[in-house]
């Protein structure tokens, strides 16, 4: 079996709901030991987060299971004495620790990056949070849609009919996540050449905002405010959703050749040395006369045959598919983008595995996510504790 990129690294595992549980998802993908640290009662809030009511009330809600694969699950109450005392010796052997919470809870704890660094010099510490640690607005809570509004990716968003408007999934907690990924792998790099950990951290806040680094260049650079254009490319024209026989259709013709393409496959050759649409930057300032000429062609066959042809001809094209379609569509089933994986009493369910193709090192989805204290018993039983001593925990309800 080939051998996991990240085997042999441990993470201990304080995050709740998505930035954080994203992280080390994609952490335990690439081989960590991941080791989520749940709360006695009910665990990660996402486990009653999704629209089945059933799994809600079994604490494996689906937002839940979309991001804890190959994760183990232990149960210790961080409040209590001797659950500080559990989670030090944890960190003793531990490689990594990710949290989420708002600044200042961890060193409320007792377990802060300077606490636990000094009983682990070697530990990576990244600490995930809306603002960051530092600035004037640090202590404030935040969720994503908050953080869509406060970085300016609302506003850019829609058209002059519809604008604010938020992405359609939580865009600034997922990016954070994969933010914070890169920087515990870029950590390990530096920690492989010098032994030394260290503290890391991230804000959701500033993870969004270098994404919207193209207009956000327009602006700083350029002098010039974001466009409010809804589906059209500010790059270029035409580029953009147009209107076919049967629905609409992505054309993106960015380049001069393919917009000459583009006038030849709609059999509009004229347009090429039209003054209003022969150069591109001109085109781009008469997008609105332009559009409705190329749809007045588009409209008399179905978006299939123009995609065929237009991606013919080297213009990138294609259909807008609803979600079903696309997790359906037979390029991510080639690429196994989703996979299945058992969750006990329910069946098999389908979760995104990995999505970079090591051809030394893949990553796999190879566990479920774990049930609420699943792996209490092996983990703490590593570190000493008889049955005995883990009960008598349990009952005092410090795991």
């Amino acid at each position: 079996m080939s051998r996991k990129i990240l085997q042999g690294i441990k993470v201990l595992d304080l995050t709740n709901v998505l930035s954080g549980p994203f992280t080390t998802l994609h952490l335990a993908l690439l081989g960590a030991e991941v080791i989520k640290v749940e709360n006695p009662k009910d665990g990660d809030l996402a486990r009653k987060l999704g629209i089945v009511p059933a799994l809600n009330k079994q604490l494996m809600g689906t937002s839940f299971l979309a991001q804890n694969c190959n994760k183990q699950s232990i149960t210790l109450n961080t409040k209590a004495p001797e659950g500080k005392d559990l989670f030090r010796r944890l960190v003793l052997d531990a490689d990594v620790v990710v949290e989420n919470f708002r600044p200042g809870v961890m060193a409320r704890l007792g377990l802060d990056y300077a606490t636990l660094s000094a009983l682990n010099p070697r530990l990576i510490y990244c600490a995930i949070s809306g603002f960051g640690q530092t600035g004037p607005d640090a202590l404030k809570p935040a969720y994503d849609q908050i953080i869509q509004g406060l970085s300016g990716e609302m506003a850019v968003n829609g058209d002059e009919r519809l604008s604010p408007l938020r992405t359609g999934f939580p865009v600034c907690d997922t990016v954070g996540g994969l933010n914070a990924a890169f920087a515990v792998m870029a950590a390990l790099f530096h920690r492989e050449r010098t032994g030394e950990g260290q503290f890391i951290d991230v804000a959701l806040l500033d993870s969004i905002m270098p994404l919207m680094g193209w207009v956000a260049a327009n602006l700083l650079i350029g002098g010039e405010q974001p466009t409010l254009m809804g589906n059209d490319n500010f790059t270029a024209a035409p580029s953009g959703t147009f209107c076919t026989q049967d629905g609409h259709i992505n054309i993106a013709a960015n380049k001069q050749e393919q917009w000459e393409a583009v006038c030849d496959v709609l059999g509009v050759p004229e347009l090429k040395t039209d003054p209003r649409f022969q150069e591109r930057d001109t085109r781009k300032k008469n997008r609105r006369e332009l559009t409705p000429l190329l749809e007045a062609r588009l409209s008399q066959k179905p978006i299939g045959f123009w995609v065929r042809e237009l991606n013919a001809k080297d213009v990138p094209s294609g259909e807008i598919l609803s979600l079903e379609a696309a997790l359906r569509q037979p390029q991510v089933e080639h690429r196994q983008v989703l996979q299945k994986v058992p969750v006990a009493g329910f069946g098999d369910i389908e979760v995104f595995g990995l999505t970079a193709r090591f051809d030394k090192t893949p990553g796999a989805v190879e566990t479920p996510p774990p049930t609420l204290g699943e792996h209490n018993a092996q983990v703490y039983g590593a570190l000493g504790l008889s049955e005995a001593e883990q009960s008598e925990l349990k009952a005092k309800g410090v795991i």
